[in-house]
């Protein structure tokens, strides 16, 4: 029987014999629930049958009927019980085991800096010998006794014992990292594997823009292109869409946006209006953030957001997760957060939304460029 915490559920679900979560409940003709072996060794002890708990008495042994509805109920309460302990353990057994670490890693640092310290101390006194040689020598090079010269010659001028300190190696590496290493050579798979390869799709491409042959560069024309005005081009705002929608999982794109005055990025449901005026915000099916003037940055919410950057971003980073509604913007350069819409519905496929927005004259004539990871 497992040991239950107070609750509403669990005063329900508790055996007033064994004030445990109930196992096999049953039900007795009074209403009452126990756990079938708990009822049963009750009254095999006694000569009455009475109700443990509002004491009515029976005149035989009362049929217990199986209570289904909490047999449930207490099999699932003892399972989330068994899964809290299990986690429980895990905690400990990891907090053990990095206790564990620590003082084997604090042992080895400490042997490591004693060594340090005592083949310094050792090599301090070899420099302190060295020169002390070096000035009886300097001294006996301008002596004029030839005779006191021929004396100490033997003593001063022979090779003084040192210590070879080629095979001398003290150990840096007081953790072994191959286990970090692994991890971080995981969580970079991981990472690339969430890395989009975005291809632009020319059948979204408003007429006056103009994509590159492969896919990756979008910039503003200027002028209408003769293009079939089929349902899922674009035909009043200068916009364009990745090829490929994603209706899970999370995903990571860069966009170069260099010096650009003007540009507008993030993601749209597939569902979107094509034709005609487009209103950017998540209401309509945009997750956006857009540059204006040159340096004025919005959030596209409901009511737009502007946004105060520290540092003029020249390579912006979205990242989405479907399951969790999130897309997030980042500077690329200073890995700083630009903005996040959270807490999304996102119940079809969405896609990668690019603008470059009109160009002026010779102004904002630079294209939007998605880079490969």
């Amino acid at each position: 029987m497992t040991s239950f915490s107070s609750s509403l559920s669990g005063e329900l679900l508790q055996c007033h014999i064994c004030l445990e979560v109930l196992t096999d409940p049953v039900t007795t003709s009074c209403g009452h629930n126990f756990c079938n072996v708990c009822i049963e060794a009750c009254w095999e002890s006694g000569q009455l049958y009475r109700c443990p708990l509002c004491k009515e008495g029976f005149d035989s042994k009362p049929e217990l009927k199986i209570n289904v509805a909490f047999q449930k109920v207490s099999t699932n309460e003892r399972n989330k019980a068994n899964k809290v302990e299990l986690f429980t353990d895990l905690i400990h057994s990891i907090e053990r085991c990095q206790s564990e670490l620590l003082e084997v890693m604090e042992q080895k640092q400490t042997a490591a800096e004693t060594q340090a310290e005592e083949l310094i101390k050792e090599l301090e006194q070899e420099i302190t010998e060295l020169k002390r040689r070096n000035t009886e020598l300097e001294q006996l090079s301008h002596t004029e006794d030839h005779l006191h010269l021929l004396q100490v010659y033997s003593s001063v001028c022979s090779p003084p014992e040192v210590k070879s300190w080629t095979n001398i190696n003290i150990k840096t590496d007081l953790l072994n990292t191959d286990i970090l290493d692994k991890a971080l050579t995981c969580l970079k798979e991981k990472f690339l594997d969430s890395v989009l390869d975005v291809i632009l799709d020319p059948n979204t491409a408003h007429p006056k823009l103009i994509l590159s042959k492969d896919g990756k560069q979008v910039s503003h024309g200027g002028s209408w292109r003769d293009v079939p005005n089929n349902p899922e081009r674009f035909d009043s705002s200068a916009c364009v869409l990745g090829k490929d929608g994603f209706s899970c999982g999370r995903f990571y794109f860069v966009v170069q946006v260099g010096d650009k005055t003007e540009w507008d990025l993030g993601m749209t449901r597939e569902s979107i209006e094509r034709k005609g005026k487009v209103t950017v915000c998540p209401e309509k099916g945009f997750w956006c953030i857009w540059l204006r003037n040159g340096g004025e940055y919005v959030a596209n919410e409901y009511c737009p957001v502007p946004l105060s950057l520290k540092d003029k971003p020249q390579k912006v980073g979205v990242f989405v997760d479907y399951e969790e509604g999130l897309v997030s913007f980042y500077n690329v350069e200073t890995k700083a957060l630009i903005y996040s819409f959270t807490g999304q519905s996102f119940t079809e496929k969405i896609f990668p939304f690019f603008s470059p927005c009109n160009k002026r004259g010779d102004v904002n004539t630079k294209p939007l460029i998605i880079h490969t990871a």
